[in-house]
């Protein structure tokens, strides 16, 4: 059975280990909402936990409602050359960032009108690194109650935690912070690298009952 996802910005390490280990249809026609994964993902710095948060137009109608696949982003503010020099002072010294700095950097030097363009690009970017298919099936209506697919399109609600297991592995500031579960699954690339996809498929998630 397929597993219904909204696209997120670079997602976090429960959706990722959900796209790779289903077969993945995107939600594409529902309307944007505020402070969700949509146009934000979370990596850790020195001072903790830090949000990277994409600037949108809003232009919905007279009820506020915006379809997602609509969303611009508003590039007058460089918030690209913003988040890439973020993640190089983040996870320079981290053990895989030169490694995959070719694969993330065009992504923050070549300019996106549409954020979810943009996020199944981020997306996209990460399946090639991870050397798996990039799911390509996307809805073609919304439907409230979904019957033929497993629905985890909960899970870029950003202000509602999802309950798993992780293992912890070694973060770039571990001798300032806790170890912080769940950030983008950049933070588990960067330093992790090629034992990333093994690690996401080892995660259980239980998305039937959550």
């Amino acid at each position: 059975m397929k597993l219904l996802l909204h696209p997120g910005y670079f997602p976090n390490i429960a959706n990722f280990a959900a796209i790779a280990q289903n077969d993945v249809c995107w939600e594409v026609m529902d309307n944007y909402q505020k402070q969700t994964f949509r146009n934000r993902c979370y990596i850790c710095t020195d001072l903790g936990m830090h949000m990277l948060n994409i600037p949108i137009k809003h232009v919905g109608n007279k009820k506020g409602k915006q379809r997602y696949g609509s969303v611009k982003i508003d590039n007058d503010y460089p918030w690209q050359r913003q988040h890439w020099r973020t993640l190089e002072t983040a996870y320079r010294t981290s053990p895989f960032f030169e490694f995959y700095e070719d694969d993330i950097a065009p992504l923050y030097h070549r300019t996106f009108n549409s954020l979810m363009d943009f996020n199944l690009k981020s997306i996209e970017t990460i399946c090639e690194c991870l050397q798996i298919e990039m799911p390509i099936g996307t809805t073609e209506s919304y439907e409230v109650d979904v019957t033929d697919k497993i629905n985890g399109r909960f899970l870029i609600n950003s202000k509602s935690k999802f309950a798993f297991e992780q293992p912890e592995y070694v973060q770039v500031f571990d001798d300032r912070n806790d170890f912080i579960p769940n950030l983008s699954v950049l933070d588990l690339l960067f330093n992790e690298g090629t034992n990333t996809l093994t690690y996401l498929k080892a995660l259980k998630l239980n998305l039937h009952n959550a």
